[in-house]
């Protein structure tokens, strides 16, 4: 294996490492999770609004509108796809969307938790043949998956992990390559 590949796996585990443990303060990571209702008329403007404000209070300005369109197609893939499990279903409740950021200087991890268990279909390879896009785009468009396909494209990985109690959350994750500011505390 040449010194490239394994400089980038070495990079890949740690980002995995960053992802998998429990957050450290003394780590200089930023962390947060909101819970919104997927009910509300403006529970996706609310996660894209408070994408922007976390990043850029964390310094971080490059990824902010790569960030906010995923969060919205994660969010909005909730709103219009998820039908919580039976165990958490309560009748005449809302159904609870989590958003969860963990930052690093060198990552940006965001999760979206909902409370269907149910995995999603990550699109694998291409979607569609690019010699067959012409005038009629649309026609050859998958009807479902394209929001993740779109942060498939932005973002450095997507996956995707069952909840401990049910439901499941959907991960991806951005390389900021050290671009965070340093910000008197």
């Amino acid at each position: 294996m040449d010194a490239r590949k394994t400089k980038h796996l070495a990079n890949e585990l740690d980002a995995f490492a960053h992802w998998y443990v429990a957050p450290d303060p003394s780590s200089a990571g930023h962390f947060l999770t909101l819970t919104l209702f997927a009910e509300f008329p403006d529970t996706v403007r609310v996660a894209r609004d408070m994408t922007a404000a976390f990043l850029r209070g964390a310094g971080v300005h490059d990824v902010v509108d790569d960030a906010r369109l995923a969060v919205s197609e994660l969010v909005g893939n909730v709103i219009n796809h998820a039908v919580p499990d039976r165990c958490l279903a309560l009748p005449g409740s809302a159904r609870r969307v989590d958003v969860t950021f963990k930052m690093w200087p060198k990552w940006l991890f965001i999760g979206v938790a909902d409370e269907d268990s149910t995995p999603p279909v990550l699109p694998i390879g291409e979607a569609f043949s690019p010699g067959l896009m012409g005038e009629l785009s649309e026609a050859v468009l998958p009807d479902t998956g394209r929001g993740l396909l779109i942060i498939q494209r932005l973002a450095v990985a997507v996956w995707w992990t069952p909840g401990d109690r049910g439901g499941k959350t959907v991960w991806c994750r951005f390389d900021l390559d050290g671009e965070t500011e340093d910000r008197p505390d």
